[in-house]
């Protein structure tokens, strides 16, 4: 049987205090500083047998700990380092998901590549928006909404429509896992480049980042 939230509780009280203090001050800062929404998302753990299993207790959790949970509450930008304490004290140990499409769409590519990228971007002196890292090994990088159904048409106007890369983007609909949290029982994501406020509210058209990410993916799978 897998564990729920509320098996969560089991955890060490002072770990727990410490988890939860980090994360509502996460909370606080993406939605006061950054104005992102929150979401608080499911939570996974390893199982016997190499069985991964979710906090939404689901027996066939297609997504376990990397999905919203439903009976958690959204907390719009804006919110206070209490509200955010308040909001997370309804979900012990929620992992803190950013909903996508709205503030920024994602780029995400493998995390060698993107280290390239960014690299490259610098020295170009390119504008470039907050970029995560996943303990899966890929990139996030935050880029204007809309990127995700643009980026085929993008792609095709650059060359790059016929290329095998392994670029996806992600769009309204789609949810990502925000740091400190764990991903999917994987450990925990990173900020490879944190957000600030020139960026986090204002992140790069695609099309500025595009053609260098493209390059180095298709390098990657070369």
């Amino acid at each position: 049987m897998g564990f729920t939230i509320a098996g969560i509780r089991e955890i060490r009280s002072g770990s727990r205090r410490r988890a939860r203090s980090s994360e509502s001050t996460a909370v606080a800062e993406y939605t006061g500083l950054w104005g992102w929404a929150v979401v608080p998302g499911a939570r996974a753990a390893r199982a016997g047998g190499g069985r991964t299993d979710c906090s939404c207790g689901a027996a066939a959790c297609p997504s376990p700990g990397a999905h919203p949970l439903d009976f958690g509450r959204e907390l719009a930008a804006g919110a206070t380092l209490e509200e955010a304490a308040a909001a997370w004290a309804e979900t012990p140990g929620a992992a803190v998901l950013l909903p996508v499409g709205r503030s920024f769409d994602i780029l995400d590519v493998p995390e060698a590549a993107g280290r390239v990228a960014v690299a490259r971007l610098e020295r170009m002196g390119l504008p470039l928006g907050p970029v995560a890292v996943t303990p899966t090994g890929r990139a996030l990088f935050f880029v204007a909404p809309g990127a995700a159904a643009e980026l085929p048409d993008l792609l095709y106007r650059m060359g790059w429509d016929d290329a095998d890369l392994d670029l996806q983007p992600l769009g309204a609909g789609d949810h990502i896992t925000a740091p400190p949290s764990d991903l999917g029982g994987h450990g925990p994501m990173r900020w490879l480049r944190p957000p600030c406020l020139d960026t986090a509210g204002c992140p790069p058209q695609a099309r500025l980042l595009l053609g260098t990410l493209a390059y180095v993916c298709n390098r990657s799978g070369a």
